[in-house]
């Protein structure tokens, strides 16, 4: 193979990339990776993707000395407005290299790492916000900056501008801000992972080349190119790439806090949100343009924030947010409940003091307007008056967005084996066959 290094940053690794732009990038850099062209069954590639994924690469160690080089020249390795740090995270995200912005279309961890920790030392800088446009990257450091991200946080004031695409790799760094505000036609996350194999084998049997691979170890060769991938192999990788996306679950959790929980974060089945949408399911806080709502977080003293609904806050703590209902687990199904517990709705009612019944209430007219806004229309007080939970509600909302095909998403990864698929991707998928 061509650009051994590429290569390997490709193949046979997990990725938490947007699956059209891991195509894109095949079929732009894969004649110079491969040495032939590349063709991708069952999946077409628009000319812009691939024009865009032709952009020069390049690989090397990042210097640890990135900031002290920037101090001695009297700048900083990011850009600053009113004392906000602007760090950008834009283009295809890489582990290592030597680059700290997309001059080249990539962005690396440790690039982003170097600017965060001058911005959190810099007594001058008052915040950080980080400028997103991406569709994600390699899994290899991904997590431990979501985690130094999370950390930053109980510093200074981190928020997250999407503008427009935070998805994958992104959208797991850009959960650990305080708030995500992203526009109208923004889109949010794809929280899953993918994985791909080249199968040289054809190619090289019609030039009359066999490969032979000498090898000590059961599972040394395994997802080697020249050969197709045995079954074994791929549902072992299945595993770790189900594996993976517990992970990416939990961590998006850990930043998103009540707003997002794992199992909520797992029952996307890797969607893509956009716009209102987004913020109804948790994924998002705001949807305002990107350039206003910067100059409201930059414009909030430190320790206040802008009321709810009107603009960026300026906190380190993150908002608490109505929730969606928790999926449930796929292993089992859930104990029928025996008749006896279940009381009947005055009583349960009756149970709750007055304050619970009118904060439910409350809870029951947001989510009635949160839906409004989508172009779902429920009556507030006939919900409230027939008892119906206001995590009921958003289901159902979900769930009709879905089969209208406005809130799933773009991109939704296959579920694994075993694993109950997503109400929303199933409706998502009826629609569209009841449309042909």
């Amino acid at each position: 193979m061509h650009h051994t290094q590429i290569a390997q940053r490709v193949f046979n690794t997990p990725l938490m990339v947007d699956p059209a732009k891991a195509l894109a990038f095949l079929t732009g850099l894969g004649p110079r990776i491969t040495g032939r062209e590349i063709s991708v069954e069952g999946l077409e590639i628009a000319a812009e993707d691939g024009d865009a994924a032709a952009l020069p690469a390049r690989a090397s160690l990042f210097g640890d000395d990135l900031t002290s080089r920037q101090a001695r020249n009297g700048s900083q390795p990011f850009g600053v407005v009113d004392g906000i740090a602007v760090i950008e995270i834009a283009g295809t995200l890489v582990h290592r290299g030597a680059w700290i912005g997309q001059s080249s279309g990539l962005t690396s961890y440790e690039g982003i790492a170097a600017q965060l920790q001058a911005a959190l030392a810099d007594t001058a800088i008052r915040g950080i916000a980080l400028d997103i446009d991406s569709f994600g990257g390699e899994v290899a450091g991904a997590f431990d900056l979501a985690d130094r991200l999370r950390a930053a946080r109980q510093v200074k004031p981190v928020q997250a501008f999407v503008a427009d695409h935070a998805l994958s790799a992104a959208y797991a760094l850009a959960s650990q801000a305080d708030r995500i505000i992203l526009p109208r036609t923004g889109a949010v996350g794809s929280i899953g992972v993918v994985a791909m194999h080249s199968d040289m084998s054809g190619a090289l049997d019609q030039k009359g080349i066999a490969v032979t691979l000498i090898h000590a170890g059961a599972r040394k060769i395994d997802a080697n190119p020249y050969q197709p991938l045995p079954e074994t192999v791929r549902a072992r990788i299945a595993g770790e790439l189900e594996d993976l996306r517990q992970l990416f679950a939990e961590t998006v959790a850990e930043g998103r806090g009540r707003r997002l929980d794992t199992l909520r974060a797992l029952g996307t089945e890797a969607a893509v949100f956009r716009g209102e949408a987004a913020v109804f399911a948790g994924l998002a806080d705001e949807v305002a343009d990107p350039v206003t709502a910067f100059r409201a977080f930059a414009a909030a003293p430190r320790g206040t924030s802008t009321p709810k609904g009107k603009g960026p806050m300026m906190t380190t703590a993150p908002e608490d947010h109505a929730q969606l209902p928790a999926a449930p687990a796929a292993s089992s199904p859930p104990e029928p409940t025996p008749p006896a517990a279940i009381a009947p709705p005055q009583t349960a009612a009756a149970a709750m003091s007055p304050e619970a019944i009118r904060a439910e209430a409350a809870e029951v007219a947001q989510v009635c307007a949160q839906a409004a806004r989508l172009g779902v229309q429920i009556d507030a007080a006939d919900a409230v008056a027939k008892g119906v939970k206001p995590e009921a509600l958003r289901a159902k909302v979900l769930a009709d967005l879905a089969a209208r095909s406005d809130a799933a998403g773009i991109i939704a990864t296959a579920p694994a084996a075993g694993t109950k698929e997503s109400p929303i991707v199933a409706a998502a998928k009826k629609s569209a066959a009841a449309s042909r």
